[in-house]
C-alpha cells in the first residue's frame, strides 16, 4: 500500500502544481536525496583544515596568551613571563595615541578604498568600449602594476615625488609657474598620506578592475539596448541596470579592500623609512610593529594585534555571510 498521495493544488500562477505528502500516522518520513559525493568533500578539506590550524590557528592561540602577558624583551631569551590579565588591553584602551593611531587608519582605509573603487570601475567601464588591440594594451599594463611588489613600488614612487629630483616637483612647476625645487612631499601628514594613497591604489586597481570588468560581461546587451531605447543615459544604465546585476561583486570586492587596506604596513612602513615623521603617520599595522618590535612591548603589541584580528574577523564575517547568500541563490 502506498504510504503517499498526491495533492494536486491550484498554483498561484494559476497553473497546478503535483505535491507528494505523506499519511498522517503512517509513521514514515519521505526519504531525503543524498548528496552527491557523500563525504568526500569533507574529507578532501581536511588536509587544507590542518595546515591552517597550524599556519595561522596556532599562531593566533600563541597571539592571545601573549596579550595577557607582562611579554618583553626578557621573555623573548627565555625569562618567565607572567599573567597581567587585562592590564595590557587596559593600558591600549585608555592610550590617546592609540585612539588617533585606529582614528587614522580607518580614515585611510575609508579614503584608498573609495578610490580604488572608483578608478577600477572606470577602467573596467573603459575597457568594455576598447577595441581588442587597446584592451590588451591595458590588461598588460593593469598586470605590470599588480605584479609589482609593494616594496619596489614605493621606491619608485618615492624617486618621483623625490625633494630634489622628483618629476613630480618639476611638473607642478612647470605648471603653477613656481618654483617646487626642495619641497618635500612627506614631512607632512597630509602629503604623506596622499602619497600613501597613491602607492595603495596603484597596487589595488587592477584587482578591481578584472573583477569589475568580468561582471560586466555578463550583463546581457539586450537589456541594455532596451534601456538606451527607452531613453536612458549612460549613468542611467549603470545605475539602474548594470549595478543591480553586479551588485554582490561590488560588495564582496569592497569588503576585501577594507580588509586589506585597513591592515596596509609595507608602503607606511617604507616611506616613514624615506623620510616620513612616524607619530604623526603610522597606522594601525606599523604602530603594532613599532610598539611591539621597536619598543619591545609584545604584550601591549599583542593587545592591539588581537584588537585588529577582532576587527577583521568582524569584517570577514560579513563576507563569509554574503558568500553563502550568493551560493543559495
Amino acid at each position: 500500500m502506498s504510504t503517499s498521495v498526491t495533492l494536486v493544488r491550484e498554483h498561484e500562477s494559476g497553473g497546478v502544481q503535483q505535491v507528494p505528502q505523506t499519511l498522517p500516522g503512517s509513521g514514515r518520513r519521505p526519504r531525503r536525496r543524498r548528496r552527491a559525493g557523500g563525504l568526500t568533500p569533507a574529507a578532501l578539506l581536511v588536509p587544507a583544515c590542518i595546515v591552517l590550524a597550524v599556519v595561522i590557528g596556532w599562531p593566533l592561540i600563541q597571539l592571545f596568551i601573549m596579550s595577557f602577558q607582562e611579554f618583553g624583551r626578557a621573555q623573548v631569551f627565555g625569562a618567565p613571563a607572567p599573567f597581567v590579565g587585562f592590564e595590557n588591553y587596559v593600558r591600549i584602551l585608555t592610550d590617546p595615541q592609540f585612539w588617533a593611531v585606529l582614528a587614522r587608519s580607518i580614515a585611510f582605509c575609508a579614503v584608498n578604498v573609495a578610490v580604488t573603487m572608483v578608478l577600477g570601475t572606470l577602467i573596467a567601464l573603459l575597457m568594455t568600449r576598447l577595441n581588442r588591440f587597446f584592451r590588451l594594451l591595458v590588461s598588460v599594463g593593469l598586470l605590470l602594476a599588480w605584479a609589482m611588489p609593494a616594496l619596489t613600488a614605493v621606491i619608485v614612487w618615492g624617486w618621483m615625488f623625490d625633494t630634489q629630483y622628483g618629476v613630480v616637483n618639476y611638473v607642478v612647476g612647470q605648471l603653477s609657474g613656481s618654483d617646487w625645487g626642495g619641497h618635500s612631499w612627506l614631512i607632512e601628514p597630509l602629503s604623506f598620506f596622499a602619497v600613501a594613497t597613491v602607492i595603495v591604489v596603484w597596487g589595488a586597481v587592477p584587482f578591481v578592475a578584472f573583477t569589475v570588468y568580468a561582471g560586466l560581461t555578463q550583463v546581457p546587451d539586450e537589456v541594455l539596448e532596451a534601456a538606451q531605447l527607452d531613453g536612458a543615459g549612460g549613468w542611467q544604465r549603470f545605475r539602474l541596470v548594470v549595478f543591480p546585476y553586479l551588485r554582490s561583486i561590488f560588495i564582496v570586492v569592497t569588503v576585501l579592500q577594507v580588509i586589506w587596506d585597513l591592515r596596509v604596513f609595507t608602503q607606511i612602513f617604507a616611506l616613514q623609512g624615506i623620510g616620513g615623521v612616524r607619530e604623526q603617520t603610522s597606522t594601525l599595522g606599523v604602530y603594532i610593529y613599532q610598539t611591539s618590535v621597536g619598543s619591545g612591548d609584545y604584550g601591549a603589541g599583542g593587545a592591539m594585534a588581537v584588537i585588529m584580528v577582532i576587527l577583521m574577523m568582524a569584517i570577514s564575517l560579513y563576507y563569509v555571510r554574503r558568500t553563502l547568500k550568493e551560493e543559495e541563490l
